[in-house]
């Protein structure tokens, strides 16, 4: 990593978060570990369930989405309208490409390239989770991407929320078409359930909480004090919520070590895949530098914590859906650092701005 991105990740991103593969890996051995050794564990929280969603992990998953989506301004979206190119770079490349690039790599390798590995049951259900992950861009991460590459903070705030208002209508629409292709039927209460528990409540609640806090405690204390101490939970919640699920994966983990590797290999391309089209599609438009690199790195990274949600209560927390996504987790931040590496280094090929609007 070159030295202007070290000195930006050590001020832009937390430890927790630089670091954030190394918690997964633990939480899988202690997961697993669990499984084994406490099976009294899981079979315990297995219990607590209402309509097929495990209450316990419901409760981890919004300690970790509610952080997130109090940072977003929706009275930013007032301003879309300035410098459209960047926000139709991130929303065709969301919306119209990546979550059908995510279906087409993942039935590829996990029908075709990897077929003598991997069962075609589990295959169905490992496309399953590349579509839940695919067609989730990303919504807190990215502001960690636009910092670390010097974004306009305004400007990748009116993106990421612009998107995150999107999502409430075409995450469930577009996850069932593409489950529909992998012959995987959801009925539409399930799917309108899981919207509604894991992007509408928790989307309501941030934005409910943003504006009475602000008008009490003001914008300063809400940011500095407020968002930094609930964003702790997002990692708690997260890292809990691993624990929990691998306690379950267990015995396919370890029967199929292998599995995580293949499972990584699509989702790489898949990343790789989308920052190309993203970044060149900006460089070609002639964006400047500031806007292109968080264009680009919304659609490149996922809303993970989403994915995770969904996949659990849409399949089950033993389920193959639930372990890609988890391996999207593991996968994500060293590939999203080495990106912004890619990223601060071509910053020549763009515009010379006159003035970086950079975050505070």
């Amino acid at each position: 990593m070159s030295k202007d991105v070290e000195d930006a990740a050590g001020k832009g991103i937390s430890f927790f978060e630089r670091y954030l593969s190394v918690w997964v890996i633990i939480c899988i051995m202690a997961g697993v570990a669990v499984g084994q050794f406490l099976p009294v564990i899981p079979d315990t929280l297995s219990r607590f369930e209402y309509a097929q969603v495990s209450i316990p992990v419901a409760i981890l998953i919004w300690l970790m989405i509610y952080p997130m989506m109090a940072q977003i301004d929706f009275s930013s979206i007032a301003n879309a309208g300035r410098k459209p190119k960047g926000l139709i770079v991130t929303l065709v490349v969301n919306w119209l490409i990546k979550p059908f690039t995510m279906f087409f790599f993942a039935w590829l390798f996990f029908r075709v390239v990897f077929a003598p590995f991997i069962p075609e049951a589990l295959a169905t259900e490992y496309i399953a989770g590349a579509v839940l992950l695919g067609a989730a861009p990303c919504t807190a991460m990215v502001f960690v991407w636009s910092y670390l590459t010097k974004g306009n903070a305004s400007y990748t705030l009116v993106q990421v929320s612009v998107n995150d208002l999107i999502m409430i209508f075409a995450y469930g629409p577009i996850v069932m078409l593409l489950l529909r292709i992998n012959n995987v039927v959801i009925p539409f209460d399930t799917i309108f359930l899981s919207i509604v528990l894991f992007i509408i409540i928790p989307l309501a609640a941030g934005y409910v909480s943003r504006v009475v806090l602000i008008r009490r405690k003001g914008l300063a204390w809400f940011e500095n004090v407020y968002l930094k101490a609930a964003g702790k939970f997002t990692i708690v919640g997260l890292l809990l919520t691993l624990i929990i699920l691998f306690s379950f994966q267990g015995e396919v983990i370890i029967n199929n070590p292998l599995h995580i590797l293949l499972i990584a290999v699509p989702l790489i391309i898949q990343t790789l895949f989308i920052f190309v089209i993203a970044y060149l599609w900006a460089k070609t438009w002639r964006i400047e530098h500031s806007v292109a690199a968080p264009a680009a790195m919304i659609g490149t990274s996922n809303f993970f914590e989403l994915a995770v949600a969904v996949a659990i209560a849409l399949f089950g927390l033993n389920s193959g859906a639930a372990l890609v996504t988890v391996v999207g987790v593991l996968v994500e931040v060293p590939l999203m650092l080495f990106l912004v590496r890619i990223a601060n280094n071509t910053r020549g090929w763009f515009p010379a701005e006159p003035q970086l609007v950079k975050n505070k």
